[in-house]
């Protein structure tokens, strides 16, 4: 039975970096068996000049049918200053909190040909491998009561609500103690428990399901030491569990620990498997159109979708490698280039992928 896919291109680079990875994906149907059956839809900026809403119902029925869905990139300069309920952000938002996806996997893997590429040195981050699981559809994003509000004495104020229950930390904990088992065992739960009692709860949660989990250790970081200790020692990490707006920050920080953040992939996933994959860069309306962008974040993004919500890891290995293996030939898009090496445009990528995967 061939499973759904569906594509959000977005806005700004997104189209350019999706249709490379559709291209991957085609290929993988074409040549080695893959059933799927693609669907297209709108999302973003470019959902609301088309459809009047960032996340128009009609992509949202198709989302709920789909087994997994392929996200380019939201948002943009045209659409900042609209009203809020109508810029991009929102849809992706809405469609996180329809669909339940709770959990979000950012990898940061450094690749050994981009060692260079990284800002700190290389026997810093070489062979860095870690995971970081964000609780995706709780926490200070999403709480209530939010807003701004004027006070008594005239001032404005804008106030947000952090609010966890025991069965979102619990969930999301074992997740992260669930990959840990297939890494290096290992799990550091990031909060900020002497401070906010959200996250002491949260660290007590933590706590108690680690109890379910004897073959992984477990360690308590406050989020500040937590971005120290990233850019300090890397490597000390495996698994990071944290909350979505901790998960947020730290997942960016960690990406540049790998040289661009061009490379690499994202999954926010629900109970029942079904996930967005998404490269975890923005849509980069600077160079829209230009045939400039990395689309390997987005392509890896689709290694992720077979691995985690298709059950094809034969599949996903296949993408895996035919990257490792261009990234060996010193193939390279501009924010990866390095003197020597073949700089390409995001198709000229895209094509050499698609050349490597036989």
């Amino acid at each position: 039975m061939k499973k759904k896919i569906l594509i959000l291109p977005g806005d700004g680079i997104g189209p350019e970096i999706v249709t490379e990875a559709e291209k991957i994906l085609n290929a993988l149907s074409q040549r080695h068996d893959l059933e799927i059956e693609i669907e297209h839809g709108l999302i973003g900026g470019s959902a609301v000049d088309a459809a009047g809403s960032p996340l128009p119902a009609e992509t949202l029925e198709k989302a709920k049918v789909s087994d997994a869905i392929l996200l380019g990139a939201v948002g943009g300069p045209k659409w900042e200053n609209i009203e809020r309920a109508l810029r991009p952000e929102r849809g992706l938002l809405a469609i996180r909190s329809a669909l339940g996806l709770y959990a979000n996997l950012r990898p940061a893997l450094l690749y050994q040909e981009l060692a260079d590429a990284s800002t700190l040195k290389p026997e810093i981050v070489s062979n860095l491998d870690i995971m970081i699981v964000r609780e995706l559809i709780g926490g200070i994003y999403f709480g209530q009561p939010r807003g701004i509000r004027v006070r008594e004495d005239g001032q404005r104020e804008g106030f947000n609500t952090l609010v966890y229950s025991e069965s979102e930390i619990e969930r999301i904990a074992r997740v992260a103690f669930t990959i840990a088992q297939k890494r290096d065992r290992k799990v550091c739960s990031v909060d900020k428990a002497n401070v906010l009692e959200a996250t002491e709860l949260w660290r007590e949660v933590v706590t108690k399901v680690a109890a379910d989990y004897p073959n992984v250790s477990l360690q308590h970081m406050y989020v500040d030491n937590a971005a120290m200790q990233l850019v300090r020692q890397p490597k000390q990490f495996d698994v990071i569990v944290t909350t979505n707006m901790f998960g947020d920050i730290l997942s960016d920080l960690a990406s540049m620990l790998t040289g661009s953040i061009g490379m690499l992939p994202s999954a926010s996933i629900n109970e029942t498997g079904q996930g967005i994959y998404e490269p975890i860069h923005g849509s980069a309306p600077d160079i829209t159109g230009q045939n400039k962008a990395n689309p390997l974040a987005t392509i890896l993004s689709a290694a992720m979708m077979l691995r985690y919500s298709l059950d094809q890891p034969e599949q996903a290995a296949r993408i895996e490698t035919a990257v490792k293996r261009v990234l060996a030939d010193g193939v390279r898009t501009a924010d990866i280039a390095t003197p020597g090496m073949r700089s390409v445009s995001t198709s000229g990528m895209g094509d050499a992928v698609l050349s490597a995967l036989d």
